[in-house]
């Protein structure tokens, strides 16, 4: 199966349009060529998750097309970086990972690239609309684009995402194309309490379930019987893409492309079922914690990225109290959210309660830990996930009100009676 290029892409591949350009489009039709791709297509947006700073060959292929006058062609907003600009210092960050992960900012800035620094885009003002297509790195953002939003995106590696903005060019493949946005596998809810549907602790646990159930493919959900927020949405994108691979789900009625369970198919009956009732969720639940005992070092919450909505939960919370001095409160959001809860007056308590905010970044991009933090408590799938391999710690899964109480409690405390019998 042979490639076919448009002129523009060939002038692209010659050189025509500088160095960049023809570096960037070459990496492109490379990639489509081993994804099989017949043809190229347009995209008109771009979230970039090259961003982030995983060594110098990272910074030096980012300095590389700067300096070679690269620019991008569309909107293109910017993922997490290495490090906190303005805020590094507070934390074990070594002063060498800080200048190059800053020097990495500063090249994707100078290709015209949007400085959003979070890995939550669609909080933002770019956020795409319906049926848009664009090339996203992330894989919570590429799922919310997919699922949530309904516009259309593969799976971006680094490095080839930027490519992808440049030449304003992708691989006509995968989740750009209708036929493939289809379900795989129908999943049922059966005999999940409203009460517990209801609580944002399990959309987490929902989300890391489905992506261990259909890693690959394109789960359909049903059963699910209260609104689904959209950090509810947020929750469930970033347990299913580190689970599994799960770019794209349905929720019946719920999600713009599944009004039906027959549409999200296509038309067509699932071809498999799988049940899901409470006992596997409590196996799912009980999988994303392994503390052995109660003792906390650490409460760390935004992974996605907070929203204005979480943080306006969170104050209340907080009101009158004080976190435990031997437990450090850590909530990580981009810099425009942190500026906008400054303004609403929901830092206040936060602040006043002993914690701090870390932006552009998280504890698994930037080494910011100190190495007495040995066990942290968490709400997020994500960090939940990660923290044992990444940040080679301990880590209990639970509500937002249980990290609040073990912050002030100084251990480990939750409240696991949604998830009894």
């Amino acid at each position: 199966m042979s490639l076919k290029l448009e002129n523009s892409d060939l002038a692209l591949i010659n050189g025509e349009k500088g160095p960049a350009a023809q570096m960037a489009m070459s990496i492109l039709v490379r990639m489509a060529e081993v994804y099989e791709a017949e043809s190229l297509m347009d995209i008109s947006a771009a979230h970039i998750d090259s961003s982030v700073y995983m060594g110098v060959a990272t910074m030096e292929y980012a300095e590389r097309l700067a300096d070679l006058g690269a620019r991008v062609s569309v909107p293109s907003t910017l993922n997490v970086t290495g490090v906190d600009e303005h805020g590094w210092q507070e934390w074990a960050v070594p002063a060498d990972h800080a200048e190059k992960a800053r020097r990495q900012m500063v090249a994707y800035e100078k290709m015209g690239c949007i400085p959003t620094w979070t890995c939550a885009p669609y909080q933002t003002e770019h956020r795409p609309v319906f049926g848009q297509q664009i090339a996203s790195g992330e894989s919570n953002a590429i799922c919310f684009f997919n699922s949530v939003i309904g516009a259309r995106t593969e799976r971006y590696p680094d490095l080839l995402d930027i490519c992808a903005a440049i030449t304003g060019r992708v691989a006509a493949t995968g989740l750009h194309l209708t036929e493939n946005r289809k379900g795989t596998v129908h999943i049922r809810l059966s005999g999940v309490p409203v009460e517990l549907q209801d609580d944002d602790s399990f959309y987490p646990v929902l989300g890391h379930l489905v992506g261990g159930l259909e890693p690959d493919g394109v789960p359909v959900i049903s059963g699910i019987d209260v609104p689904v927020s959209e950090d509810r949405h947020k929750a469930i994108c970033a347990g299913v893409s580190t689970s599994g691979a799960v770019a794209l789900y349905h929720i019946v009625g719920i999600t713009p492309e599944a009004p039906t369970l027959k549409e999200a198919f296509h038309g067509n009956e699932p071809d498999r079922h799988i049940d899901v009732s409470m006992p596997q969720l409590r196996r799912a639940y009980a999988d994303l914690s392994t503390v052995e005992s109660t003792s906390l070092d650490m409460v760390v919450l935004g992974s996605p990225h907070f929203s204005l909505d979480e943080f306006r939960k969170l104050a209340p919370l907080l009101e009158g109290k004080k976190r435990h001095p031997d437990v450090e409160f850590l909530v990580t959001c981009s810099r425009a959210m942190r500026m906008f809860a400054r303004e609403m007056g929901l830092l206040d308590p936060i602040d006043a309660f002993g914690a701090r905010i870390t932006v552009d970044t998280c504890p698994l991009t930037t080494p910011m830990l100190p190495e007495r933090i040995k066990t942290l408590m968490t709400n997020s799938a994500k960090y939940a996930y990660y923290s044992p391999g990444l940040l080679n710690t301990d880590v209990a899964y639970g509500r937002l009100e249980d990290c609040v109480r073990s912050a002030v409690e100084g251990r480990i405390v939750r409240d696991d009676s949604l998830w009894q019998e």
